[in-house]
């Protein structure tokens, strides 16, 4: 029989960065539905990059690190 690539444990340690990706997807929609900082497309890329960057970079290390877990 196959081993499962994620058992129970290993989604459990991993689970801990759950909770910074789910606050920074909030302020990602945040920022695209209110516009905090007005019509400058710079300011506004700027501070959606400040985002989007962290979030993927978050979720590929939880990914990997479960792999080796």
């Amino acid at each position: 029989m196959a081993e499962r690539v994620f058992d129970r444990e290993t989604i459990l340690d991993t689970t801990v960065n759950v909770i910074p990706l789910g606050i920074m997807a909030f302020f990602f929609v945040v920022f695209l539905v209110f516009a905090p900082w007005g019509g400058s497309s710079l300011v506004g890329l700027i501070s959606l990059a400040l985002i989007v960057i962290p979030f993927i970079g978050l979720a590929l290390l939880t990914y990997l690190t479960a792999r080796a877990l």
